[in-house]
């Protein structure tokens, strides 16, 4: 378990450099470790460990913990060399997004900017350049992650004999639902459908006259959750996406951008940056429907009706979410909602992975089959809709069966394997990169 720990903390820690303070500057340093052309001080080992015990205290007795975080800053300097050598791309316009809005959370938790400086030692243009150089490793070594991953599948023997050699920590299941939802948004004008598509089409020749991507889609996009970061949705698998925009998507040649795509959503502009047989990794600017004046009435009007129709048992949930839901990814499934995994799609997932609004629909729900009156929801992100809610099945949290929860077996079995594979491979860098150390 102190393994586990001391690698949850090196990850955590992983990216911490940049706050040591101006005191740890003024003591004497000296290298503890040399990484190609690279090198370790003492003063950066010393900052992690302080900062690993505040945050764990139960590894304050580790008498290993120095040597862990040491061994873990060599593998990350030999993995970005290995990066570096192999001119791993990275996308440097979602980065620059990112270090803004860093910054922005950094510099919130001090009372001025010329308090931030004091404390961290570093002028406010030092840190952006530290998060900068710090995102942009992580980029690389997130890249290359992916791509040793790319592929990699666990047989059930596999799976089964991970089981066994790591029963005693494996933990308990937490309690899992599976939901159904029938959804109606609020209808578009025909002025406000006009509206946005002549924006899309203003946008779209930007980029045919020579405009960035990420630029446009900072300037643009109405997606909350990519503008900031140039549009990028980062890498997808085939399923996970509206089927019009992933259609559209897969269609491209790498560096290919779609023609305008509609969605319930708006008005997309796409560019595929690369692909494989089962994933890809886009970006896009959505230019959204104007739904200020929101008319809720044949939304309310069409859910009241189902609502009824179910509860008389005249009609079946799911023909109706596939006839009247207007989330086409639920709608096809009638109205199941499905949560991405790093391997696989699964219909039972965490009540707190919803938003508080849909934890309390989902609580109230007793037994298998209820379902929820029509109400309106806000998500914290995205417009609001009108809906009701179908409890499928509720699993109470209990110890992973092997049987029952062989999904989520496989998950952590194959995310098992990765690690392994990437530790390998990380392992084998070694014999190529020059490191030397020192006693810390």
């Amino acid at each position: 378990m102190k393994k586990i720990l001391r690698n949850i903390t090196l990850l955590l820690l992983a990216g911490s450099s940049f706050l040591q303070g101006s005191a740890l500057a003024e003591v004497a340093d000296r290298i503890v470790a040399f990484v190609g052309n690279d090198v370790i001080f003492k003063s950066e080992i010393d900052n992690r460990v302080l900062l690993a015990r505040l945050q764990y205290p139960e590894l304050s007795e580790d008498k290993g913990l120095t040597r862990s975080i040491l061994d873990g800053l060599i593998d990350q300097k030999i993995i970005l060399t290995k990066a570096k050598i192999d001119s791993v791309a990275i996308d440097r316009n979602a980065i620059d997004a990112m270090v803004t809005e860093r910054f922005k959370q950094i510099s919130s938790k001090f009372a001025s900017r010329a308090d931030m400086e004091s404390r961290i030692g570093k002028s406010s243009a030092g840190i952006r350049e530290s998060i900068q150089e710090e995102l942009r490793n992580q980029q690389l070594i997130d890249t290359l992650r992916k791509k040793k991953s790319a592929g990699v599948n666990v047989t059930y023997q596999e799976v089964m004999a991970f089981y066994k050699d790591n029963l005693s920590q494996i933990p308990e299941i937490p309690e899992q639902v599976s939901m159904s939802q029938i959804v109606k948004y609020s209808a578009v004008s025909p002025e406000s459908r006009a509206q946005s598509l002549a924006k899309a089409q203003q946008v779209r020749a930007e980029l045919q006259g020579g405009g960035d991507f990420a630029d446009l889609a900072m300037k643009y996009s109405q997606d909350p959750g990519s503008a900031k970061l140039g549009g990028d949705l980062g890498f997808v698998r085939k399923g996970q996406l509206i089927p019009s925009f992933e259609n559209a998507a897969f269609a491209l040649r790498e560096g290919g951008i779609s023609d305008i795509v509609e969605t319930r959503y708006g008005f997309h502009i796409i560019q595929l940056l690369s692909k494989e047989d089962t994933s890809m990794h886009v970006r896009h600017i959505l230019i959204g429907f104007d739904r200020t004046n929101s008319d809720f009435s044949e939304a309310i009007r069409q859910l009241n009706t189902v609502h009824a129709e179910v509860m008389i048992g005249k009609a079946n949930f799911a023909d109706l979410a596939k006839k009247y839901s207007d989330d086409t990814a639920s709608a096809m499934l009638g109205g199941v909602l499905v949560v991405n995994g790093s391997s696989k799609s699964t219909s039972m997932f965490t009540p707190d992975s919803l938003f508080p609004q849909l934890q309390q629909i989902i609580a109230s729900l007793k037994k298998p089959g209820d379902i929820s009156e029509p109400q309106k929801i806000v998500p914290p992100q995205g417009e609001p809709f009108y809906g009701i809610f179908r409890l499928n099945e509720r699993v109470s949290a209990h110890p992973l069966d092997p049987d029952k929860d062989y999904a989520v077996l496989e998950e952590m079995a194959l995310d098992y394997k990765n690690r392994q594979r990437f530790n390998q491979w990380v392992q084998q860098l070694r014999k190529e990169v020059f490191v030397r150390t020192s006693d810390i």
